[in-house]
């Protein structure tokens, strides 16, 4: 599952040239492969030229980019803009679903797998739950009205590449149940805008447990908000970010204040988010 935030987010100008070639062009200000063999962007976007087998050329410009490996999804968010906005340049041959696959080329070539937790709402926007793999079947879901998300990046990086091999082969039927029903309890809040139940559903016992130890300050925060019924927390995805999901004004500034107090202890440098739920997802801005 994944949700889309209205910011931060990429913005990417694309081009089409005549020189049959993808050129990329980065004026964010955050070091990326300016290689089209090595950006996943054009990767994503040499998927989708070849499924139309044609040889049109793109430049695209990077003019805002989420920092790789924040775990708030920089590289869903690069292959995103680079197929959606040359599908349209193209005449929208494809519809935002149908690009899907595309984009995940690129995420592949960054985590080493094909996973579309955060293609899809970057793409569609909302809360989206993939259902399979093998056939692709990604259902969205009605983000409730009220719902907020807090998110902290401290500024080191976790590649999801080696997030994703410290994880564990094997899970016990155990916690395997205890997570069918956490994921059964958090679609159900999404669909009721049940608050709370998605506060209390948002437990992870397949990776929370081996990638706590990744992060500093996660289990001294996740402490500190326990006792606060009014929101839910957890790593975004592989980390360092952390997520925190809430509909209450007041909660959110103490969630703002806790999370500035416990990584200015440690003395890490860090950003902190504040977002609604993006319905729209990917789109044209200019």
């Amino acid at each position: 599952m994944g949700f889309a935030m209205e910011d931060p987010g990429d913005v990417l100008i694309l081009k089409t040239n005549t020189s049959g070639t993808i050129r990329i062009f980065n004026n964010s200000g955050t070091k990326i492969p300016t290689d089209p063999g090595k950006n996943i962007a054009s990767i994503a976007l040499k998927a989708l030229l070849n499924k139309l087998n044609t040889s049109q050329g793109f430049d695209m410009y990077f003019e805002n980019k989420i920092k790789p490996g924040s775990g708030i999804g920089s590289s869903a968010a690069s292959c995103v803009a680079a197929v959606y906005g040359a599908n349209a340049l193209l005449g929208n041959p494809f519809t935002p679903l149908e690009l899907i696959p595309f984009a995940l080329e690129g995420e592949k070539m960054a985590s080493g797998s094909l996973h579309a937790d955060n293609v899809a709402p970057a793409m569609l926007g909302g809360f989206v739950f993939i259902r399979s793999y093998k056939p692709l079947d990604i259902i969205p879901l009605p983000a409730p009205g009220d719902l907020r998300c807090v998110v902290v990046h401290p500024c080191i990086e976790i590649k999801t590449s080696e997030s994703r091999s410290i994880l564990p082969v094997n899970i016990s039927l155990k916690s395997a149940v205890s997570q069918c029903g956490n994921v059964a309890g958090l679609i159900s809040g999404i669909i009721s805008s049940d608050y709370y139940l998605i506060y209390r559903s948002l437990k992870d016992e397949f990776a929370e447990p081996y990638r706590a130890g990744l992060i500093p300050g996660y289990l001294k925060l996740k402490e500190l908000l326990q006792e606060d019924i009014s929101c839910g927390c957890n790593i975004s995805g592989s980390g360092p970010s952390v997520f925190v999901l809430t509909h209450n004004q007041t909660t959110l500034d103490n969630v703002v204040m806790k999370m500035k107090s416990v990584y200015s202890e440690l003395g890490i440098e860090h950003n902190i988010y504040c977002s609604g739920i993006s319905e729209s997802g990917a789109k044209i801005i200019g």
